[in-house]
């Protein structure tokens, strides 16, 4: 049975394409980003929405990426890696190639996270 916070083994979510992980990493930084705003702020939804897209684009994640990665792990640093790398179906028309193969990457590890079920790890990257 599937549902929210459904974990799979590590070995699991390692077997998974990096470009599923980030698929699903999306989605997380997405709601962690969204939680964030509205929990800290009084901003109409329109609002809302401009800073959430700002702050989950390539560029955005990009630069959250560079604070956090010293923080990775080894296996967090392979994983990353594996999304960079991946060949992906689209293309950003906003972002550098490098930003998007970055931000494909940070999304892959915190699918990962995700997925193994280590939200606390999330917490402690992102916080």
């Amino acid at each position: 049975m599937y549902g929210l916070f459904t974990t799979v083994s590590e070995r699991e979510a390692k077997n998974l394409s990096p470009v599923t992980l980030a698929f699903v990493g999306d989605a997380v930084y997405s709601l962690y980003v969204r939680e964030k705003l509205v929990l800290s702020s009084d901003f109409s939804t329109g609002k809302l929405q401009k800073l959430t897209s700002a702050e989950v684009s390539a560029h955005g994640q990009n630069i959250t990426l560079e604070r956090i990665f010293p923080q990775f792990t080894e296996d967090e640093e392979a994983i990353f890696k594996r999304g960079r790398n991946a060949k992906k179906p689209t293309r950003s028309k906003s972002a550098s190639v490098a930003e998007y193969n970055n931000s494909t990457g940070f999304e892959a590890v915190l699918g990962y996270l995700y997925l193994t079920g280590n939200y606390e790890r999330i917490n402690e990257l992102l916080s």
